[in-house]
């Protein structure tokens, strides 16, 4: 070995056997990298995939965005860069090179064989193909136009190097009971500890990894307890949920092993269905059990009813909220006469089922053979002009099938979407639509300048109404001296911000209150102005509720600002800054406007989750609303896991059975009833037992 640097061939009678001592294949002689901790980190630079650096995703041609309609031929423009009229030299070039190479024109571009697809991307010979277009435009992306073009038709794409592992190559040839570190952190976390468990080790390994697997064994085990098992190692943090995001951190805090600590969860039940809540109220006191203090922030029943000690605030909303009106235990909080929590956790006050449900006409959305993600090929039918509700365990392909397929889908046919289109055969029945709205927590505006009052169209009929005082006309003022927003009426010193920012060399910006306006953001003598005692700022500080009473002789104006009081939004200021809004106070002005229009006819609505933070009254106040749009015409379409809402639906789409691997089937479909009834129903199972309860309470009053 000496002698030949650490490599050895022996004739063992005719046999020659090599022999190596270093890290390379003693037959072949490839050199490999010697194992160790950060070549397994993408996040180092010595493992990171060096074609996309760790990112797992490279920017290349989108062949979706190349050739958006399959159905065409190459003869009909199937390559959409080559059908305009400055670009026909490429399309007449790509023609002769398909006469020449066999490959028809007149056939949909779906139907030609891989190889002449790939032919007429890629090029061969003299014909550079796609590919070679987009790389020569590169030499001349200097320019804007050429830019822009790029933009057009590139997309971030999986990496080819390393299949989005973004780990190098190295790495992935170390094997572990045949399987690489790229395959354990592709699969759900679920599957990922049975197979951690089912290793098998000898005593030398047990005895060199035996605390490290204990430990990842334990961890694993925590997150499939928690209730997110079905989501993948490698899943990238920024497109978890809130509530995932939580509980992941949840079971890191508990797997510390963290005694006489305080923990504080706000809503962790986001997300999750009601057989993934007991697990989580587990968890909760394993933590309490072990010597830590968890005060949780939450609505739902089963959380109220598994905790040792409640803290009730009310007894209303907004300014009618902020006082604890009761502190100690469950049975002393049922026993409350004030609490509006307490009402409803006794059974005086219920969320009613509609006493009649609608029944399909025959007119509906068909999503055929979906298969994004964890989606089984499925086809799904969606009733039009009913309350539609999408079920399932958390994991089971909900968000998939409704947001990245079918919303993706049908905005691509109406030329509205650019970015990524899940997995089908296509959507049916678009042509029944006029428009399909996305009701979804985003913020309603990312400056502070944004407001409810303005996102509802109501804050020009205020303008309006002060512009007609006696003393507005008298100097001149129109609606537009009442906006903060422009020029004329507002605070120029401060722009109408109400604040100034003063830069700091070596530190944050500070934000100051405006020494000309007081914070108010408009001129003194705007201010001059009153309605009923009452200047244009001072309005802005009213509450929805109280604005409805300082304007009721308004009936316009007073129709906009009810339907921010119809969906639980009486407590708002009119001019409170948006940025200060919760994701479940956005969604719900944006349902709001979309209530004050008239032409919610032939419109589809999506929700996602939209009881998130909402206590039982406000679910109430929520039903009446999606009632309200069905009987006006529109379709509305809930993701959702909460029961009161699931029983309350005219029709419900069901998947499952599990999350993960495990879902991505529809279980059942049908009327919350037929639903009920339907074994191997996680969400039937749970849902009988809501039905059983709102029949036993409406019997007494039949």
């Amino acid at each position: 070995f000496r002698e030949g640097g650490g490599r050895m061939a022996l004739l063992i009678g005719e046999e020659m056997r090599e022999f190596d001592t270093g890290f390379r294949c003693a037959s072949c002689g490839i050199d490999f990298v010697k194992p160790e901790p950060r070549l397994f980190s993408f996040n180092n630079p010595f493992g990171a995939c060096p074609r996309c650096r760790g990112f797992g995703d490279v920017i290349d041609i989108d062949l979706n965005a190349i050739v958006p309609n399959e159905n065409r031929s190459l003869g009909e423009g199937a390559i959409e860069p080559w059908r305009p009229s400055s670009r026909r030299g490429e399309l007449r070039r790509m023609l002769e090179f398909a006469e020449r190479e066999g490959i028809p024109v007149d056939v949909p571009w779906k139907d030609l064989e891989e190889e002449q697809r790939r032919a007429i991307i890629d090029g061969a010979g003299r014909f550079k193909g796609v590919r070679g277009f987009f790389a020569k435009l590169e030499k001349k992306k200097y320019k804007l136009p050429v830019r822009v073009l790029l933009s057009r038709y590139r997309a971030y794409l999986r990496c080819p190097a390393c299949g989005g592992t973004r780990l190098r190559r190295d790495a992935l040839l170390v094997r572990i009971g045949k399987r690489n570190i790229g395959d354990v952190v592709n699969w759900p976390i679920s599957r990922a500890a049975e197979w951690i468990d089912e290793l098998a080790l000898t005593e030398t390994q047990l005895a060199t990894v035996g605390r490290v697997v204990a430990e990842l064994r334990n961890r694993l085990r925590l997150l499939v307890d928690t209730g997110v098992g079905y989501l993948a190692l490698n899943r990238r943090s920024q497109t978890l949920s809130g509530g995932e995001t939580q509980r992941i951190n949840l079971a890191t805090a508990l797997g510390g092993g963290l005694i006489g600590t305080l923990f504080v969860l706000d809503e962790p039940t986001i997300g999750l269905h009601p057989a993934d809540t007991s697990k989580l109220i587990d968890i909760v006191r394993s933590i309490r059990d072990i010597g830590n203090t968890v005060v949780v922030v939450e609505h739902d029943r089963a959380m109220m009813e598994a905790a040792d000690f409640i803290v009730d605030l009310g007894p209303g909303s907004g300014r009618e909220g902020g006082e604890v009106v009761f502190a100690g235990s469950l049975e002393g909080l049922k026993g409350n006469r004030e609490s509006v929590t307490a009402k409803y956790l006794r059974g005086d006050r219920t969320i009613a089922m509609q006493p009649v449900r609608r029944r399909p006409d025959g007119t509906a959305l068909v999503i055929r053979g979906a298969r994004e993600h964890n989606l089984k090929n499925i086809d799904v039918e969606i009733p039009l002009g009913l309350f539609c509700c999408v079920t399932g365990i958390s994991g089971s392909g909900k968000s998939t099938l409704v947001q990245d397929v079918f919303y993706a889908s049908a905005m691509k046919a109406r030329g509205e979407w650019q970015k990524k289109v899940g997995e089908c055969d296509g959507v049916e029945g678009l042509h029944l639509l006029e428009k399909i709205e996305m009701v979804d927590q985003s913020p309603i505006g990312r400056s502070p300048r944004s407001n409810p009052v303005t996102y509802v169209k109501a804050f020009a009929e205020i303008r309006q109404i002060f512009a007609e005082r006696y003393l507005a006309k008298m100097r001149g003022y129109r609606p537009s001296h009442f906006s903060f927003n422009v020029k004329g009426g507002r605070c120029e010193t401060c722009q109408g911000n109400g604040e100034i920012q003063i830069e700091m060399q070596f530190l944050p910006d500070v934000s100051v209150t405006c020494e000309d306006c007081d914070g108010t953001r408009f001129r003194r003598e705007i201010l001059d102005v009153r309605f009923k005692g009452l200047n244009i700022h001072e309005v802005l500080q009213l509450s929805v509720s109280e604005a409805l009473e300082v304007f009721r002789e308004y009936p316009g104006l007073c129709r906009r600002l009810g339907i921010l009081d119809d969906v639980g939004l009486g407590y708002l200021q009119l001019g409170q800054s948006a940025t200060t809004l919760s994701g479940g106070e956005g969604q719900r002005i944006k349902l709001a406007y979309h209530m004050s229009r008239s032409d919610v006819g032939n419109t589809l609505f999506i929700f996602d989750e939209p009881t998130t933070g909402l206590h039982f009254s406000d679910i109430k106040k929520l039903l009446q609303c999606f009632r309200r749009l069905v009987f006006h015409g529109a379709s509305v379409l809930v993701i959702e896991h909460n029961l009161d809402v699931i029983k309350n639906a005219d029709w419900i789409v069901d998947l499952g059975p599990g999350g993960g691997d495990k879902g991505g089937w529809v279980v059942a479909t049908g009327t919350p009833e037929e639903i009920a009834e339907r074994e191997g129903s996680v969400t039937g199972r749970y849902l009988k037992e809501v039905l059983e309860s709102a029949n036993a309470e409406a019997a007494p009053h039949r």
